[in-house]
């Protein structure tokens, strides 16, 4: 059953004023607020494609976890360790690797670079490498080039292009100082011919990755095992738990580390983006808020009459103040709901329909990013009918101070 409060406040919003400026602030009170909900909700569900594009290319890189000793020491009982890996909930994939740096050259130029070495066969169920090959396969099986044998290499894209080593079968030399020597020690260096390139589609990556396979890394950097495994889950977000797990159960010398740990500064920088987006385009709904409060003080002033009649008909102070706290609430609510609706709107038809498009050589994506969450239609929401109640308190409360007698003495 409705109070009557709420019946006479829904009456005092319908009704027509004598003054038409009030309705007018009101109306653009319920603008306000829609239109601030709306921004809102279309610039975070965008930061969240951004975010989910960002994600998506440095988990198509790297694994949800990696389990490494400390100290990078190689990792020797590589079967057995993987094997115990796969028998963990949750771990869907697991592949070895070798990472170290060295130096690569090509055609005159040569640039630093990160070896990546990895088995197809295993990379293949953990990251999607194979699938971001844009030219030649991820195959390092040996081949005769200029009457040599040499083994495949796979460049990231912009590596190749800075070597000017961007066709199939292009020779290039890897090289790399051994960890222990003098200052006399000649560097290890081996050839390779390029066997693909890939396109990972973030430019850090791109620029100085390059991909061989295990044994020729074991040759090349002259160390036994591997230097981490990759551990891929069915959830990603699960990562945290799933790495704790490990490290409990593997114990001292090994280590773990997520998704997160290896980008903790550009995930926490998209986040406080966010954050500050939110609180910043607030500020376009507490404008609407300072609007009801005008429009709710002007409405008080015209029912000054009524108030006064109402007290003395028996309504208590708390009764006229919830009366107009609740129309300042429909204001927020009507608002608010036109908002969600707008926005869900429109990133549904961008969505689905692409409306806004983005050049692919420049952003590899052909449209712009949108991925629409309730949780976050949930938090604005809350926002928005709270502001609009705090702006109702002030007005409310001067209302259910009136005397009956001030009220009516000159009507």
């Amino acid at each position: 059953m409705k109070s009557f409060e709420f019946f006479i406040a829904k009456r005092y919003f319908k009704a027509k004023r004598r003054t038409g400026f009030i309705s007018i602030i009101t109306y653009v009170s319920i603008a306000g607020v829609m239109i601030g909900v709306t921004a809102l909700i279309l610039v975070l569900s965008v930061m969240n494609g951004f975010e989910q594009e960002v994600r998506s290319r440095l988990l198509g890189a790297d694994a949800h976890l990696r389990v490494r000793k400390f100290y990078l020491e190689p990792i020797t009982r590589t079967d057995s360790l993987m094997n115990l890996i796969m028998h963990t909930k949750h771990v869907v994939g697991v592949s070895p690797v070798i990472v170290d740096k060295g130096m690569i050259s090509g055609k005159q130029r040569q640039y630093a670079t990160v070896v990546k070495a990895i088995d197809p066969k295993f990379a293949d169920k953990v990251t999607d490498i194979k699938s971001k090959i844009v030219l030649g396969d991820l195959d390092f099986s040996p081949m005769l080039i200029h009457g040599k044998m040499l083994p495949g290499i796979v460049l990231g894209r912009y590596l190749a292009d800075a070597l000017y080593s961007t066709h199939i079968g292009d020779v290039v030399t890897l090289w790399t100082m051994p960890k222990r020597g003098g200052i006399f020690t000649q560097p290890r260096v081996k050839q390779f011919y390029v066997a693909g390139l890939v396109e990972i589609g973030y430019y850090e990556y791109d620029k100085t990755l390059s991909y061989i396979s295990l044994k020729d890394a074991r040759e090349l950097f002259g160390i036994k095992g591997v230097t981490w495994i990759e551990v891929k889950l069915d959830n990603f977000e699960l990562a945290g738990k799933v790495a704790a797990q490990l490290e409990d159960e593997l114990g001292y010398p090994y280590t773990t580390e997520t998704w997160f740990q290896l980008n903790r500064s550009l995930y926490s920088w998209m986040e406080i983006e966010k954050w500050g987006a939110f609180v910043i385009l607030s500020l376009i709904i507490m404008v609407a808020a300072f609007n009801i409060i005008s429009s709710l003080i002007m409405v008080v002033m015209e029912k000054t009459r009524e108030i006064g009649i109402l007290k003395s008909m028996g309504a208590s102070s708390s009764s006229i103040m919830k009366i107009f706290l609740y129309e300042g609430l429909l204001v927020g609510v009507i608002g608010t709901v036109l908002g969600c609706i707008i926005g869900y709107g429109a990133g549904f038809l961008q969505l689905h329909y692409h409306v806004i498009s983005l050049p692919p050589d420049v952003y590899l994506i052909n449209s712009l990013p949108i991925v629409m969450e309730w949780k976050d239609f949930v938090a604005i929401s809350s926002m928005s009918v709270l502001l609009s109640l705090l702006a109702s308190f002030y007005p409310s409360y001067r209302a259910s101070k009136l005397t009956p007698v001030e009220a009516i003495r000159y009507e």
